[in-house]
């Protein structure tokens, strides 16, 4: 069998995607009733972050644990590529000594270059432009609060990052409606867009955009690396807060989520994030059971 990556969620089918969440769901079951099975004892994950995170890091090694191996957690000071070792050779070294890569970073084109030159899987933790994994949680949670996600309405409201990519790929390979809705300036790229454009709608009016959704998600306003820019993106974002009187404007039985961290009274209220509605941390801990799954399909 090749090696298989897992840079967008584009790189897995439709039937995987869903045989992943299946799997998602029944080893989150086991976690619940003590009943995990070390399946990769021995293998190992090899994390490396040059972005921070709560979430990604304690989810993966977690997950490793379960399965019985181990995760060797690598950061940017701490290793050769710090010092200017070309990603080329990092890559080709690192494959030869630990069975999956997980990368954190800021271009995508990094994740792409390593896994050009990987023997091993290569995992998208997290890039500028694409963020996978959570896509898997926040389907999975999906289904297990409301069933399947096909032909549900998704509106994501606030910047058109990762995040906001990742919910256009995931709209054409789930065959949902994404109504996007953010100022004219941070829209989505328009080539990823383009790609999907049967299932994503843009709109700058928020009433559009939210009625009748059964999701709506948003994320911060300015993402890691651009925090520099956050007072001028909260005077402009500033209509694009999700409070109760926006929620209102979705369907009746309506779920809320956030990748996290969240900025209560910026993106979100607080009413809204511990409100009844929200998913948020159910979202937050199905990062471990869904990757869980990843690992296991690709090891």
């Amino acid at each position: 069998m090749s090696t298989r990556n897992f840079l967008t969620l584009c790189d897995l089918s439709v039937d995987e995607l869903h045989t992943l969440i299946r799997r998602a769901c029944e080893l989150k079951a086991g976690f619940k009733n003590k009943n995990m099975c070390a399946t990769h004892a021995g293998k190992v994950l090899a994390m490396i972050f040059e972005k921070s995170s709560t979430r990604t890091r304690v989810s993966f090694e977690a997950a490793m644990a379960h399965l019985g191996g181990y995760a060797i957690f690598l950061s940017s000071s701490v290793t050769q590529t710090g010092r200017g070792e070309p990603l080329e050779d990092t890559a080709r070294v690192l494959s030869k000594m630990v069975d999956c890569v997980m990368i954190r970073t800021f271009e995508h084109s990094k994740i792409e270059r390593f896994a050009e030159n990987s023997e091993v899987p290569v995992i998208n933790g997290l890039s500028d432009a694409y963020h996978p994994c959570q896509l898997l949680a926040d389907i999975q949670t999906y289904y297990e609060a409301r069933g399947e996600i096909l032909g549900k309405k998704v509106a994501w409201v606030g910047d058109g990052n990762n995040m906001c990519h990742s919910y256009i790929n995931a709209a054409r390979i789930f065959d949902f409606q994404l109504s996007i809705a953010c100022p004219m300036e941070y829209q989505p790229d328009s080539e990823i867009v383009q790609q999907a454009s049967k299932y994503v709608e843009l709109s700058d009016s928020l009433e559009l955009a939210l009625k009748n959704a059964d999701l709506v998600v948003t994320d911060v306003w300015a993402s890691m690396g651009r925090e520099g820019e956050s007072s001028i993106r909260k005077d402009i974002f500033s209509s694009y807060q999700v409070n109760a009187e926006l929620m209102g404007l979705a369907s009746d039985d309506a779920v809320f989520m956030h990748s996290l961290p969240a900025h209560r009274g910026e993106e979100v209220t607080a009413e809204v994030i511990d409100g009844p509605q929200s998913l948020v941390w159910e979202e937050a801990g199905n990062r471990l059971h869904s990757q869980k799954a990843l690992l296991e399909f690709l090891l």
